[in-house]
């Protein structure tokens, strides 16, 4: 796949933001089912490496999933006229 910056099909995002909305959080729920899992490295608070790894890790503790479903429901909420258009938008 060629990067295509000038897309309206595509944005580029930092993984920062990526991890903001409680994406690494989701999509490792599925990657644990496969073994799998995202690990991101960060400094200061700052991400300065992701990778994907092998992982004996099947799910995440209560506390963890309810931070999880909370913070992503706050995104779901915080951008959904946004998606919305970005759905009715598809069809092109």
């Amino acid at each position: 796949m060629t990067k295509d910056t000038d897309s309206p099909m595509l944005a580029e995002r930092s993984w920062q933001a990526f991890s903001d909305a409680q994406l690494f959080w989701w999509v490792n729920r599925s990657l644990h089912l496969f073994g799998w899992a995202l690990v991101k490295e960060t400094n200061n608070g700052e991400i300065v490496r992701v990778y994907p790894a092998r992982c004996r890790y099947r799910g995440f503790d209560a506390a963890t999933e309810a931070r999880g479903y909370e913070g992503l429901t706050q995104h779901l909420s915080d951008n959904i006229d946004t998606l919305l258009l970005e759905v009715e938008d598809s069809d092109d």
